[in-house]
């Protein structure tokens, strides 16, 4: 057949085939009904086996809640605790207003420690907003070492202070009262007991949030608190023995960026010493150095970060970086 007349006849085909075609089927109804009758029909069976005894004793262990019982007497091994981090934070104004925020809007901590204490019976009272099985929101975005969000896995504890104000000479911050860190060492070390935290778990706000937060501030006392059982802190001897060898062979910016993250600290290696690595800086100086916070990378802010990862991840940590 010529090549004109094979388009010709396939042209008629197709124009045959579209106008057979059968016209468009409605769609069908689907009927709920019939669906309804068939689930509420599902079969169910009586068990053959027999349900577990209670004695009086058992019984009187089941916790009781609203139309069942549960029975808390095993345990799976599969678990661990929610809480791995404590943050602490300032309240940045009064109590009449942390009060109101912490109670009243969409921010919460676990914990509030007033500007003086109440006592009872010769021992301070702390004011709890949430239970600690809870999530309290108070740490927001932030991030230390491989956990994220860190209102998920962390206790929050809230200081009224204001923090500070500016003045024509800089900042000028507020400290804090004797009865508030006394109550504070007594929280906290009864958190790291009972949750068995990390010496580098124990955290400000400023850590896990660099440059976005600077809470709890540098009159902070994380040395008082070391001393009396809580978070991490340097040995003396060592930063002064880092500080000899430093002084001869400093780090790289490269070198500092992984140790400060190999720490805990939210901070890519670029090798630069840009915005970013100097509000890490500052949130690391504001723990370990509060009297200079300068955010360069001197030699004794390495010193000191190097003196801690010796100390608390081992020296096989300290020479991966070197």
């Amino acid at each position: 057949m010529p090549q004109r007349l094979y388009f010709l006849a396939a042209g008629a085909l197709l124009l045959a085939g579209c106008a057979a075609a059968p016209p468009p089927q409605p769609t069908p109804q689907v009927d709920t009904d019939a669906i309804d009758l068939l689930f509420s029909n599902v079969p169910l069976t009586d068990s053959n086996i027999a349900p577990r005894h209670y004695s009086p004793a058992a019984g009187g262990a089941l916790e009781a809640r609203p139309g069942y019982l549960v029975d808390r007497s095993l345990g799976a091994r599969g678990q661990n605790q929610r809480v791995r981090f404590i943050v602490l934070h300032y309240t940045g104004g009064d109590e009449r207003a942390a009060l109101r925020t912490l109670t009243e809007s969409n921010v919460s901590a676990h914990y509030l420690v007033t500007d003086n204490p109440g006592r009872y019976r010769d021992r301070p009272v702390v004011l709890q907003l949430v239970d600690e099985d809870r999530r309290a929101w108070h740490a927001g975005v932030s991030q230390w070492a491989d956990r994220s969000n860190l209102n998920d896995t962390s206790v929050g504890i809230e200081i009224v202070n204001p923090g500070y104000h500016d003045s024509p000479e800089g900042q000028v911050w507020t400290p804090y009262s004797r009865a508030q860190i006394e109550l504070v060492i007594e929280l906290t070390r009864d958190l790291v007991e009972r949750y068995d935290i990390e010496p580098q778990n124990v955290l400000g706000h400023s850590d896990i949030a660099p440059g976005r937060k600077v809470d709890p501030g540098p009159f902070f006392p994380w040395q008082r608190l070391y001393q009396a059982g809580v978070g991490a802190w340097p040995e003396r001897e060592t930063v002064a023995r880092w500080q000899r060898q430093l002084s001869q062979a400093p780090l790289s910016v490269a070198q500092f960026q992984r140790a400060l993250a190999a720490w805990g600290y939210p901070l890519a290696v670029s090798g630069v010493m840009d915005e970013e690595t100097r509000r890490v800086v500052r949130a690391f100086q504001l723990h370990f150095r509060p009297t200079d916070t300068n955010a360069r990378m001197d030699i004794e802010s390495q010193a000191i970060l190097m003196a801690l990862l010796e100390r608390y991840q081992g020296e096989a940590a300290v020479r991966a970086l070197r």
